[in-house]
Order: structure tokens, then sequence, then C-alpha cells
């Protein structure tokens, strides 16, 4: 069954665009199912049937897994028997009509405006990593663009005179505005650090690493971990809770759904909505603890 999977994977990032994430959650979900397939005696990809891909589905809510996992598995196996499908492997796609579970849309974790702050005030100092911390972080909830998105900017896809950046994901393009805090930082960094760092005049990445190479997701990641720490904050901090944050308190503040849905790319509106949410659940908790008779 193995034989088939790094054709896929290749499949999905020459001709479906996939992010490295999806395509290693696919990988990682098929070998899953091939190692259960070949507990049952199953070693022949053409063996499969229906009825053997909805008792691997039952043995996933047996072990409890989350409604989110569970429907990214039966996306992996749609997507994979569908390609095998395509290329006259299979005659049919035994898991097209697998239905997934409704997924419970949970409600993002955000930092409160004093936290986000806080944090932005920690990167203060004039040296190179500072000045390129500052950049990174101010950018990141001045837009609340996506990690991947961050880590892949161009120095072309800055316009700090029209202050605005421009963002691509999934060959969509979309024009988001700088506030003045971010315009600054990063018009410091490009000034004074971004030349000391790189190593290569022609490189096209606006933010690099302390060796002169594009910064990486891994390597933001500890970026943000450390600033969190020597702030003090507790919560669990991640690059997507900046992202939150940001729609969070553009709505809070009350700026158009339709805006924000613009500004993150989300292609469906019903996606930025759950940031409604996190304000109705705010004022209950105000609620609670203000009313004398709650």
């Amino acid at each position: 069954m193995e034989e088939y999977l790094s054709e896929f994977s290749e499949y999905l990032k020459l001709y479906k665009n996939s992010s490295e994430n999806t395509i290693m959650s696919y990988k990682r979900d098929l070998k899953n199912f091939f190692s259960y397939m070949k507990m049952c005696g199953i070693n022949n990809i053409k063996n499969v049937t229906k009825t053997n891909i909805l008792a691997y589905i039952y043995e996933l809510q047996k072990e409890q897994r989350a409604s989110s996992t569970i429907s990214r598995n039966i996306a992996s196996l749609r997507s994979f028997f569908q390609y095998l499908n395509k290329k006259e492997i299979l005659n049919s796609n035994p898991a097209m009509e697998l239905e997934a579970p409704k997924v419970e849309k949970k409600i993002p974790e955000i930092l409160s405006t004093e936290k986000v702050e806080l944090l932005l005030e920690q990167p203060s100092g004039n040296d190179n990593k500072s000045l390129r911390d500052k950049a990174m972080l101010e950018l990141l909830y001045a837009t609340g663009i996506r990690v991947s998105e961050l880590i892949t900017l161009k120095k072309t896809d800055i316009n700090l005179s029209l202050e605005y950046i421009k963002c691509s994901h999934n060959e969509k393009e979309r024009i988001i505005p700088l506030g003045k805090a971010a315009i600054k930082s990063i018009e410091n960094y490009i000034n004074l650090s971004r030349d000391n760092m790189i190593k290569n005049t022609d490189e096209d990445y606006l933010f690099v690493n302390c060796s002169g190479k594009p910064m990486t997701r891994q390597g933001f990641w500890k970026i943000i971990k450390f600033y969190a720490m020597k702030a003090g904050i507790t919560e669990d901090i991640t690059p997507h809770m900046l992202r939150h944050s940001f729609a969070a308190h553009l709505i809070e503040n009350g700026a158009p759904l339709q805006s924000v849905q613009e500004m993150l790319g989300h292609s469906d509106i019903s996606t930025t909505q759950i940031y409604t949410k996190i304000n109705k659940t705010k004022l209950k908790d105000i609620y609670l603890k203000a009313h004398p008779r709650a």
C-alpha cells in the first residue's frame, strides 16, 4: 500500500498546491490506516472496501478521537482513494460517500490588548535581532497574517509609502493595510538591521534568521515563545493566537465582519463569524461579575 504514498504526496504538492503541513497530516493518517488494514489481514489496496474504511473510522471513534481528527482522516482517505481512482489503479473510490462528523467550532483563544502590548514591548533593543523580532511581531499583530505568510513575505510585498502589504495564500492575493507602529518597526529593521543579517544581497525574503537564511516556522515559534516568557505571560502563546487576537480586537472595536474576513483571507464568512462569539462570551463574563443578582 505504501508504494503509492510518495506519488500521492507529489500529486498533492504539484497539482493541489497543498501545504507541507497538509501533506504531512495526510501521510500520517494514511500510514495509520495502512497499519490497521494489515492488522485486518488486508495488504493490497485493491482489496479495501467501504466496509473496511467504516470499520477504521469506528475504531477512531472508539478511541475517542476528536471530531476534527476523524474529519481530517476521512478527508485524507477520500483524497487518496480519489487519486487512485483517477490514476485507474482502482475502478472506484470506496471512500467517496463517507460522511465526516460535525465539527463544533471552538472559540479561538486570544490575548487581551494589554497582554498583546506587553508582548510587543519585549524586543526593545537596537541590535539586529531585536529590531527584526520587533518588526515581525508588530507585523503579525497589525495584519493578522498566518506565520507561513509572514516568513515568505518578500521585500517587494511591502509598500511602506502606501502603508500596505501584499499577501498570497493558496494562489489568492490580498492587500492588508499597515498601522503606524508596524510601519515604524519595519522601517527600522530594513534601514538598520536587515543588510547586516543577510548573506546574499539578492535575498528576496524580508525576514532572515541569524545565519542570514530565510526565517523558518520553527524559528519564529521559538521567538514568540521567548518573548512571551520574558513578558511573564502564562498563556501558551502561538503565532496563530496573534492572528486570532487581531481579528477579535478589530471586531470588538467595530470593524465590519466582511472587512475582517477580507484581511484574514477567509473564503467563507462563517469562519470569521466565530470571533463575534468571543465578544458575546466576554459580555457574559462582565455581566456575571458586575450584576448584583447574576
